[in-house]
């Protein structure tokens, strides 16, 4: 339920950070300006008492955020691949925040899994493990098939994760509704559409029926990419609750210890990481949206295996064609052009100046060309284009925002393999393949292709749509001229009146 009662949980969020010792890590991993820091600090301190104590095992960063719950867990995820955001140290610490949470007991795995099958654990498997790996979500075990013997990965939903998540979403919805309230200018970036868009992805991983399904269309869509696997789902023995797959082996993508020590080319992974990101984004319009370390494994061959598709992105044809001449852009540093198709998609209101805003962009895209990509600091750049795009009014594309946060985490995945790899010199192939086909004369007579099938579909009802067109255009204007402006009266003063009851309501129940 939402309310102000959410506060309570604002509030102990501050509180647990102070009480673990997280506050002042977590302000000087991101070199938090002194004004900040004084504010988090004073406002925090009083009610340290409240936090949660967590697992004093634990960094204090980590013991506070797996203290707080699933939905800081999955924030946690995101910056543990960005060492040069958070410095090597935290990114480090926040690692174990991806596959090395605390499991739940195997009684209540082997509950959920009878409870989904509606039969005994041990006529299904001969082997059932305990948790190889757990998760914000879920925890992995291994099991072997009774009736085939083949060795598959289980995972199972954490009892209550459902009502959990939903006490993180809620306080999130608080916090957006306050920021929009105390600061204005945050309004543009939508800090509410943003939440309710976490909100439908969450809500889509913890039905793990919907996550067997989006692994099936991916694989279909992925099986002819070379140096790319994944494990095939098993409808017979999945439900809401559970998800079985065929079992990976690899070592962890994560551990390049244990890379070196097989012989594996650590640069060639993390460029073939990026490109098939990009590939996947571009060309199926449908990728992986949580491609962080404890979700892939590299084959003895070489391969990249993914795996745990509880969040995937999707962008229609349009919207890839938009990012596609964008990066494209970038890549060739023809930046009025990619100031020209913001403007064109709409993503910059059309009173801007776009030679002015050509010249903000070179500013953000120079600095990446002819230099080393360690002397890249990323999160001066993203400071930069928040800079960029506040000055420019551009609003936050909910529809992208995917997109944009898996492009950023892989970039990061990347460089944890090897800190050389410049994402621009990567993507470029990609990026000139996906525009030579979508972009030009052969996408054109594609698109009218596509066009004249539909029309021939909806053919025989064209002539009544049309008609039917006509005589509500027919109909409005011959309506008297006031009539429009009475009715918007009536609802106003409607309006009015609710709102003050409203009101009213709210003050007497103050």
């Amino acid at each position: 339920m939402r309310g102000p009662h959410n506060i309570w949980r604002l509030v102990r969020t501050g509180a647990t950070f102070e009480r673990t010792g997280a506050m002042g890590q977590a302000l000087d991993a991101v070199d938090a300006p002194r004004a900040i820091r004084i504010a988090a600090r004073v406002l925090a301190w009083p009610f340290r008492w409240l936090g949660y104590k967590g697992d004093p095992n634990m960094p204090p960063v980590t013991r506070a955020i797996t203290a707080l719950g699933p939905a800081y867990i999955k924030f946690g995820q995101i910056l543990s691949t960005r060492p040069d955001v958070v410095g090597p140290e935290m990114a480090q610490q926040l690692r174990v925040l991806q596959d090395q949470l605390p499991p739940f007991s195997i009684e209540e795995a082997r509950h959920c899994v009878e409870e989904e099958l509606g039969r005994p654990l041990e006529e299904v498997y001969s082997e059932f493990s305990d948790p190889v790996a757990a998760a914000s979500i879920a925890q992995v075990h291994r099991a072997r098939r009774v009736d085939t013997g083949e060795e598959v990965a289980v995972k199972v939903l954490r009892p209550g994760i459902v009502r959990a998540f939903q006490k993180d979403i809620d306080a999130f919805y608080l916090a957006a509704d306050t920021i929009q309230l105390l600061s204005p200018a945050s309004r543009r970036l939508r800090p509410r559409d943003v939440i309710e868009h976490f909100e439908g992805v969450v809500k889509g991983e913890l039905d793990l029926r919907l996550e067997a399904a989006s692994a099936s269309e991916f694989q279909a869509n992925t099986e002819k990419d070379e140096g790319f696997q994944l494990p095939q789902v098993r409808w017979g023995l999945s439900g809401r609750q559970i998800m079985t797959m065929d079992w990976a082996d690899g070592l962890p993508l994560g551990d390049n210890d244990a890379l070196d020590a097989a012989g594996l080319d650590r640069r060639a992974i993390g460029e073939r990481v990026l490109q098939l990101f990009l590939s996947h984004a571009l060309r199926d319009g449908f990728f992986h949206a949580d491609m962080h370390q404890g979700n892939l494994k590299v084959a003895a061959n070489g391969d990249i295996i993914a795996y745990d598709f509880g969040i995937m992105g999707q962008i229609d044809e349009y919207t890839r064609r938009v990012y596609a001449e964008i990066l494209y852009g970038f890549i060739r540093r023809d930046y009025k052009r990619v100031a020209q198709v913001h403007f064109e998609a709409g993503y910059v209101p059309a009173d801007q100046d776009v030679d002015e805003f050509a010249r903000a962009l070179r500013a953000v895209g120079e600095p990446i060309f002819g230099m080393d990509a360690t002397q890249i600091s990323m999160g001066r750049l993203l400071n930069y284009l928040f800079e960029v795009t506040e000055r420019f009014g551009m609003e936050t594309r909910t529809e992208l925002i995917l997109l944009q946060r898996t492009m950023v985490v892989v970039e990061g995945v990347a460089r944890s393999l090897h800190p050389e790899i410049n994402i621009w010199d990567v993507a470029k192939p990609v990026v000139e393949d996906y525009i030579k086909g979508s972009i030009g004369p052969r996408a054109a007579l594609s698109d009218l292709a596509k066009t004249a099938v539909v029309l021939g579909r909806f053919g025989p009802r064209l002539p009544e749509l049309v008609e039917a067109a006509l005589i509500r255009q027919t109909q409005e204007e011959a309506l008297p001229v006031g009539t429009s402006t009475r009715s918007r009266l009536v609802w106003l003063g409607g309006g009015v009146v609710l709102g003050a009851l409203s009101s009213g309501l709210v003050l007497y129940c103050i």
